[in-house]
C-alpha cells in the first residue's frame, strides 16, 4: 500500500481523533469569525473598510477580492470545524492566508504588524488537509472521504497554492 493512499484515519487513536478535532474546531471557527468580520455579519471593519484595505496593497477589485477572503475564511473555517469536505476546506483556508502572509511579510514575524497568525492557520490547514480530519468529522458520512488519503491533501494543497499565486500576481 502506497504511503500516499494510507487511511490515515482508520489507524487513529481515540486521543488523535479528538486532538484533531480540538484542532479543526480552533482553526475553523477562528477563520469563521474572522471571515464574518470581513463581511460585515459581526463587529469588525466590513466589506468597504476591508475592499479599501484589498485596494491600497495592490489588488484589483478590492471590494470583490474582500468577498473573496471573507468567503474563503468563513466557508473554509465552517468546513474545517465540522470536518465536512476537509481537502478542499483547507484549501480555502491555505489559499486565502498565503495572501495575507504575502501581504503582511514585510511587518516581520511578530504581531500585529507580522506573520505569525496568519502563519500558524495556514500550517494548521495544511496539517489538516494532510491528516484528515479524523474518525470525528463530517467526511466520516461521506463515501468518498470516508477513509482519508493524504494524496486528497496533497493536491488539494498544490490547488490553494496554484490559486493563490494567480492571486498575487494580479497584485500590483
Amino acid at each position: 500500500m502506497s504511503s500516499l493512499n494510507s487511511d490515515r484515519t482508520s489507524n487513529g487513536t481515540p486521543g488523535q481523533d479528538v486532538g484533531l478535532l480540538v484542532l479543526r474546531l480552533a482553526v475553523g471557527l477562528t477563520l469563521a469569525a474572522h471571515g464574518s468580520q470581513i463581511l460585515g455579519w459581526i463587529s469588525g471593519s466590513g466589506l468597504d473598510a476591508t475592499g479599501r484595505f484589498f485596494t491600497m496593497s495592490g489588488y484589483p477589485s478590492g471590494r470583490a477580492m474582500a468577498v473573496v477572503a471573507g468567503l474563503g475564511e468563513l466557508l473554509g473555517g465552517l468546513g474545517l470545524a465540522a470536518g465536512l469536505l476537509t481537502p478542499l476546506a483547507a484549501a480555502a483556508v491555505v489559499g486565502t492566508m498565503v495572501n495575507a502572509v504575502a501581504v503582511k511579510w514585510n511587518g516581520g514575524f511578530f504581531a500585529p504588524q507580522g506573520i505569525e497568525y496568519e502563519l500558524l492557520l495556514t500550517a494548521g490547514a495544511a496539517a489538516l488537509a494532510l491528516t484528515g480530519p479524523g474518525r470525528l468529522a463530517a467526511d466520516r458520512l461521506l463515501p468518498g472521504l470516508r477513509s482519508h488519503r493524504t494524496a486528497y491533501g496533497v493536491a488539494a494543497l498544490a490547488l490553494a497554492l496554484a490559486s493563490a499565486a494567480v492571486i498575487l500576481a494580479l497584485r500590483r
